[in-house]
């Protein structure tokens, strides 16, 4: 039996975009896009989605934006809401080696 070929994951491009941004408050735009595989406008979008959501908040720094995650706020879904982003964030930050100990 052939393997197929996969191409969802487990975290979403909002996921994906917030920890880009929780590593590297001063990443850009252009950075995020090539790191998460998604065009600078779905960035731009998810931005204003987490954003709006209260998950980031953007400060203007001269002609760049600075970003920083809202670190208290609790996940949305009902099966993660007893957990924060925080939470979430230190959990994909861990390496390997820090799992097995």
């Amino acid at each position: 039996m052939a393997e197929a070929s996969t191409t969802w994951t487990f975290l979403t491009n909002h996921s994906h975009v917030l920890y880009s941004i929780w590593k590297s408050p001063d990443i850009r735009v252009r950075e995020i896009g090539a790191l998460v595989g998604i065009t600078e406008r779905t960035v731009l979008n998810i931005i204003r989605e987490l954003t709006d959501a209260g998950f980031i908040q953007v400060t203007k720094n001269g002609r760049e934006n600075q970003y920083s995650v809202t670190a208290d706020v609790q996940l949305r879904h009902p099966l993660e809401e007893h957990r924060s982003v925080t939470d979430l964030l230190e959990m994909l930050s861990k390496r390997d080696d820090d799992v097995t100990s």
